[in-house]
Formats: structure tokens, C-alpha cells, sequence
């Protein structure tokens, strides 16, 4: 795993405390390092994050827009329940614009980003049968898609998918213990940023959708 350790994320510039709140508190909440109806108090989030009460108020507000949060008057700010309701919507969102994204990506990609993925690629191809936990194997697949969407050069796109991406490995998160095996779903990803790094617009567009609906296909299998 130590490769991947020490790949660059998606999100690498220098961002204001307000967005350095925002992306922990979400990768948390997307983890399920904050639990599904668990109560976030902005106080003790901003002593352990080393940041003040604004920055954490204001990521709290974008995170309710996210759908990943939610403030009760009187009665506080939750983490919302994961509802696997949601699935066939998000997915039917993703499979729209997954293939989009990949096949942008394919065309648009910078060399230094075609390198990039090649190099992200490499070290998932090096990852042997089972290795590695399931956990942090979830967060390779975040890195993964969000170096895809950055690749495709549309910030609209981007943040669109990222926000599906984001509520759609929070149900994974939940089934994770269900799911026999994460390693496979990570493993699938090597064609497809290689397809996206070679340029190949037809070929990332489909494994993009192939990868989304295999996705759903699996939660359902064991929901």
C-alpha cells in the first residue's frame, strides 16, 4: 500500500480553513468515521481539526447542501442516516456522468495529468489479492474518481460528481463488512485510467459505466 501512501490527492492545492474543514469533516462523514444520526458539536470538530468555530460553521452549511449533514432547530447538527433508497437515484445520476467525466478526461487531460493517472494506475496494478483494508481501500477509490474529474477540466461536472461520488461510497462504507471482497472493485480501475491516460475516449466512457453499475449490482446483492 505504500505506493498509493504516497500518491498525490485529488484536491493538492493549498486550501483556506473553511475548505480544509469542509474536506475533513466530509471525508470523515463519508467514511463513517462519523457515524450515521451522530451528533456534530462545532466546538469539540474545531478543537480536534486545530481550527476555529467559523471555518467549521461554514463547512457545516455546505455540508448540509451535500445531503450529508443535517441542524434541527433547538436541537442541533446530525450526520444524516445513510438511505439505501437513494441508491437508484444516485446511480442513475452516476451512470450519466461517470462516462461523461472519464470520456472529458480522455480528451482534455493535461501530460502532467496522463502521467498522473498512469503512475495511480501502476500502483493499484502492483496491490496483491486482499491487501490492504477494505477501509482504506475506499479511499483509493475517492482519490481515484476525483483525480477523473479533475482530469475532465469542467469544475461544474466536478462538483456535481463529487457530491454523488461522495453519497454513493458513504452506502459502500455501510455494507462494507457485507461485501466478500473491496479489492476487486479498486483492481477495476487500472483499465480505466489507463484507457482515460492513452486518450481513448470510447473505452474510458464504457468502463466507466461498467464500473458504476457494478457498483449498484454488488450494494443490492447484499442489501
Amino acid at each position: 500500500m505504500n505506493a498509493l501512501l504516497a500518491l498525490p490527492q485529488a484536491e493538492d492545492e493549498a486550501p483556506s480553513q473553511a475548505e480544509a474543514a469542509y474536506r475533513q469533516l466530509r471525508d470523515k462523514l463519508i467514511m463513517l468515521e462519523i457515524r450515521p444520526g451522530e451528533p456534530i458539536n462545532e466546538g469539540q470538530v474545531a478543537a480536534e481539526l486545530g481550527l476555529g468555530r467559523t471555518p467549521v460553521r461554514e463547512a457545516i452549511k455546505r455540508l448540509e447542501v451535500d445531503h450529508l449533514v443535517i441542524s434541527y432547530p433547538r436541537r442541533g447538527t446530525f450526520a444524516t442516516n445513510v438511505d439505501f433508497t437513494e441508491l437508484a437515484d444516485v446511480s442513475e445520476i452516476r451512470e450519466l456522468l461517470e462516462p461523461l467525466a472519464a470520456r472529458r478526461a480522455a480528451k482534455r487531460a493535461s501530460e502532467g495529468m496522463r502521467r498522473e493517472l498512469l503512475q495511480v494506475a501502476d500502483a493499484i496494478a502492483e496491490l496483491g489479492p486482499g491487501q490492504g483494508e477494505s477501509r482504506d481501500l475506499m479511499r483509493y477509490d475517492l482519490m481515484v474518481h476525483r483525480l477523473i474529474y479533475k482530469a475532465a477540466a469542467n469544475p461544474h461536472l466536478e462538483s456535481t460528481l463529487i457530491r454523488y461520488d461522495n453519497l454513493a461510497t458513504r452506502i459502500w462504507c455501510v455494507v462494507l463488512d457485507k461485501v466478500p471482497s473491496v479489492s476487486g472493485h479498486i483492481t477495476e480501475h487500472v483499465d480505466l485510467l489507463k484507457a482515460v491516460a492513452a486518450g481513448d475516449a470510447d473505452k474510458a466512457a464504457e468502463l466507466a459505466l461498467n464500473h458504476v453499475t457494478s457498483f449498484e449490482e454488488t450494494i443490492r446483492k447484499v442489501l
